[in-house]
């Protein structure tokens, strides 16, 4: 069976890109393509990029998405929602409940709005990419198109509905695991717990 190899980027403004490729076929994707372009090249070498993913269209995470296809190819994707908010293009437009293949492995999109209107969860086996909707102690600043109330719904129809032992990657900061969120994340405090 092949093995999900994850690898975190640190990228300017803090910015966490991760290259994800599968063991089997040595495809892969790219989720958070921001700048340096040649900090993620780095780990796609000997690898066949299939997707360039943004989880939502702020500049520290999209802003590398061209010239990283440029240099290694792959299809971009976004939600249409930040595509018309950020004025930004893709070769394909993702929306809640699409499936990519890459590899042996399946990438399940979820839209998760609120920190921006388009932000976009990306779920692989027990691995959830989940930008800035989610981080380890908190979540995502607030920015002008945030409407949190919707970030905090997205979180408990999306996030919470996933086993408590998905591990969560981040747009900034480490990574995590919703159990952990769930006993420590200030956000949560008073939310009921998981069935």
């Amino acid at each position: 069976m092949a093995k999900l190899s994850i690898v975190k980027v640190k990228l300017d403004r803090e910015v966490n890109g991760y290259v994800l490729s599968c063991s089997g076929t040595r495809e892969a994707i790219v989720i958070d393509p921001g700048l340096p372009v040649e900090k993620i090249a780095e780990q796609l070498k000997g690898l066949k990029v299939r997707y360039i993913l943004a989880t939502h269209c702020h500049p520290g995470h999209v802003a590398g998405k061209d010239d990283l296809k440029d240099l290694v190819g792959g299809e971009t994707g976004l939600h249409p929602a930040d595509a018309k908010q950020f004025l930004r293009s893709a070769d394909r437009y993702l929306v809640d409940g699409d499936e990519l293949d890459f590899g042996e492995f399946k990438v399940a999109v979820l839209h998760t709005p609120g920190h921006t209107p388009g932000s976009l969860t990306f779920v692989i086996a027990n691995h959830a990419f989940v930008g800035d909707t989610l981080l380890a102690g908190g979540i995502g600043k607030q920015t002008p198109e945030t409407d949190l109330r919707r970030q905090m719904m997205s979180i408990g129809t999306k996030l919470l509905r996933l086993p408590l032992t998905t591990a969560l990657y981040p747009g900034h900061g480490p990574a995590s695991s919703l159990e952990r969120e769930l006993a420590q994340n200030p956000i949560f405090r008073g939310a009921p717990a998981p069935r």
